[in-house]
């Protein structure tokens, strides 16, 4: 395969797997409003059957990789947690507020990870990362209207503490040795996030019925309509396991810095898919707020040589990054 050849396809894998993450967000609130289940019964599901995914994917191609050491343990349960919080203040901040703003104040933690590094870790970072701390602030003023805003002020919480989450997921994430395989990485965080939400998610006062409900995937009465089960199994497969799967194999060709540049697009398709199947849809002011915090988030994912966040992706092995 030609290099050109190999960034095109790692591009087209980097692109695929922002827009499946992009159009999840869409899903989760589908099915938020569509069933009632709470953030956290959503994320119950949506950790525990990746984990079966990716479990059932390791045993068949490194099933050595999924052994633990014991110093991996304690970093693993507290990603797991993290993990955790990390898809519950998501979902509950999109169902409180558009999906793209929901995943616009999310993507801030770009900003905060750089912050960690410059001043906790001493770690060199460019100047740029001012300019797009200035962008962000600037662009979210705009895109909230913070003169007249319309906002749930309750739904910025949960987005700001879904940023948060993946602050700590990425920096800790980051702070590992590498050495072990990202899908196993994968595994075990879900895994601890699936035990983590069995003990409060109430999973078992749910009634099975509920993924048997016909939900609307437009916002006309008499548009069209999809199983509950359906919207499910799409949230776990598209929405989280070839995301993430997608992530790995577009590292494996653009290195960490690229395709974290090209995932940025999920908010660009948040917002795509949050107005043509929901309806939800910003003013020109507010649409050009969300590109100037767009293009702040871009520029703060250049800040840091050789490293670039993902929302789907915290652990990337130290010879691809």
């Amino acid at each position: 395969m030609t290099p050109a050849r190999g960034l095109g396809i790692g591009y087209l894998a980097s692109i695929l797997g922002a827009l499946l993450f992009g159009l999840n967000g869409v899903v989760i609130k589908m099915l938020m409003e569509g069933t009632a289940l709470s953030g956290s019964q959503i994320t119950q599901f949506r950790v525990t059957g990746t984990a079966l995914i990716m479990g059932a994917v390791m045993v068949v191609i490194n099933r050595k990789a999924l052994v633990l050491k014991r110093t991996q343990i304690l970093p693993i349960v507290v990603l797991g947690i993290v993990v955790a919080s990390l898809q519950a203040t998501y979902a509950i901040a999109v169902n409180m507020m558009p999906v793209g703003i929901a995943l616009l104040l999310e993507y801030t933690a770009v900003l905060f990870v750089a912050l960690i590094a410059f001043f906790w870790f001493k770690e060199f970072v460019k100047a740029r990362i001012w300019l797009s701390i200035a962008m962000v602030l600037v662009g979210l003023a705009v895109v909230a209207e913070v003169w007249n805003t319309t906002l749930d002020p309750i739904g910025v919480m949960w987005a700001m503490a879904a940023s948060l989450s993946l602050t700590a997921y990425f920096v800790l994430g980051e702070r590992q040795t590498g050495s072990m395989h990202p899908m196993a990485v994968g595994f075990w965080t879900m895994l601890v996030a699936s035990i983590f939400w069995g003990m409060f998610s109430g999973w078992w006062e749910i009634d099975p019925a509920v993924l048997l409900l016909d939900i609307p995937v437009t916002n006309e009465l008499s548009g069209p309509v999809a199983p509950a089960w359906l919207l499910m199994i799409a949230n776990i497969v598209m929405g989280t396991f070839m995301s993430f799967a997608l992530s790995l194999f577009a590292i494996s060709r653009l290195k960490a810095t690229r395709s974290g540049i090209v995932a940025t697009s999920e908010i660009l398709f948040a917002f795509l898919f949050a107005f043509l199947l929901l309806g939800e849809a910003l003013n020109l002011t507010q649409l050009i707020g969300a590109g100037v915090v767009l293009l702040g988030i871009v520029v703060a994912q250049t800040a840091r040589d050789g490293h670039a966040v993902e929302a789907d992706l915290a652990l990337i092995p130290e010879e691809e990054k």
